[in-house]
């Protein structure tokens, strides 16, 4: 009896600790995705200060940037339209943004969005689905990709 009390406190002590430890795991951010959360902040700060010199440092030089309209903006293209004014990004409101691991150096971010932006048409909010994926280059987490498109809108109620 004494020996099968002391294995079951050992079971739940063992227990108590592997649990302890996945929370432990689970609140504790891994280093990568730390790092890739504050270059994604940088670059929606860069996209609404339309600072070049800020772009061109959290954007890859390889960007392919596919609107939900369909447009598609290199590096080059993308800083030209920001700093121009042309896209005028306000904000940036994620309803779902998840960072995913997906081999050495590269980090997909799918989720939600609603963007809202000035352009020659006027203003615009955008609720878009997205997937973003971010590389590392140089020891520097950089915006390799993005591909959008538009989610349709809420039925009136």
């Amino acid at each position: 009896m004494k020996t099968t009390l002391r294995l079951l406190s050992f079971l739940a002590a063992g227990l108590a600790l592997v649990s302890a430890g996945r929370t432990f795991a689970a609140t504790t951010p891994d280093p990568v995705i730390a790092a890739v959360t504050a270059a994604d902040a940088e670059r929606q700060a860069a996209f609404v200060a339309g600072d070049r010199a800020q772009l061109d440092a959290i954007l890859s030089d390889s960007l392919r940037y596919a609107h939900s309209n369909g447009k598609i903006d290199t590096k080059a293209t993308l800083i030209e339209s920001i700093v121009s004014g042309r896209s005028d990004y306000e904000s940036f409101d994620y309803r779902e943004r998840e960072f995913v691991p997906a081999g050495p150096g590269v980090v997909l971010m799918p989720g939600r969005v609603v963007v809202g932006l000035r352009t020659a048409g006027g203003p615009m909010t955008l609720d878009l689905n997205f997937l973003g994926v971010w590389r590392e280059e140089n020891g520097k987490w950089r915006f390799f990709a993005w591909q959008s498109s538009k989610n349709p809108p809420e039925p009136a109620k």
